[in-house]
């Protein structure tokens, strides 16, 4: 059950939902492709200046620089912690290039095939939940750093069941700030015509809750499906829970 007591959902008017983690099944396969693109890289940058090999770590690097981030900013944190400096590139560079947009450009690249190759699982838990939200009259909006969000719900099947959707490519176009910055957020309950207070934000991720916390949204849960229910609290999370239905549970 919820880390932080029970609490009624749907005494608010609307839902903004994280798609990596919290929706669909595809944080491990953001987490995968990251670490093969970013070990390829360091294994020629360590060798090319006799260091030794200090691979990608799924869980620490993962969490701590990369994950809910836009991918060039999380190629930034990441390439930050280890000291590497890189140009940086722009959108028309190849994924072969040694920029912080080619490695980008080339972790979209490892998603895609293993999406292609694979499709998109929703997380069972959410559906039931979700269904039950909406029944009782709550709109709903996805929010995502990615620019294959629309891609991505509408080859899981659930495109039709959100009022609203602010992801990459709308970031991109209005210039929002990335997490943890709550620009995406914020613009989700815009266009839910709802106030943030209004609002409860669901977030697996350490930017995603300090967003919503930054957004001064009315709640804002933590998903905690890797165990992680202190660090999500510690960073903004009022709630956290391992399974959605834990919040519609009497």
């Amino acid at each position: 059950m919820s880390h932080h007591g029970v609490v009624e959902v749907t005494r608010f008017r609307a839902a903004i939902f994280d798609m990596d983690g919290v929706v669909t099944q595809t944080a491990t396969v953001h987490a995968q492709a990251w670490k093969a693109m970013f070990d390829a890289f360091l294994q020629r940058y360590y060798a090319a200046r006799n260091e030794p090999f200090r691979p990608f770590d799924v869980q620490d690097d993962y969490f701590a620089y990369v994950d809910g981030l836009p991918r060039h900013a999380g190629v930034r944190n990441f390439l930050q912690s280890r000291a590497i400096e890189l140009p940086e590139g722009s959108e028309d560079d190849a994924a072969e290039c040694d920029t912080v947009h080619g490695l980008g450009q080339r972790k979209d690249a490892m998603v895609q095939e293993v999406l292609a190759r694979d499709g998109v699982e929703v997380f069972d838990d959410w559906r039931e939940a979700f269904e039950q939200w909406r029944v009782a009259g709550m709109k709903s909006a996805i929010v995502s750093s990615s620019l294959n969000c629309q891609a991505m719900i509408r080859a899981a099947g659930i495109e039709p069941l959100f009022d609203a959707r602010v992801d990459g490519a709308v970031s991109r176009e209005l210039g929002l700030k990335g997490k943890p910055d709550p620009d995406i957020f914020i613009e989700a309950a815009r266009r839910l015509g709802e106030p943030p207070a209004a609002c409860v934000v669901f977030e697996d991720a350490i930017s995603g809750v300090q967003a919503g916390a930054a957004g001064e949204f009315g709640l804002v849960v933590g998903v905690a499906r890797h165990g992680n229910h202190d660090d999500l609290a510690r960073h903004g999370a009022q709630v956290t829970v391992t399974r959605l239905t834990e919040l519609s549970e009497s």
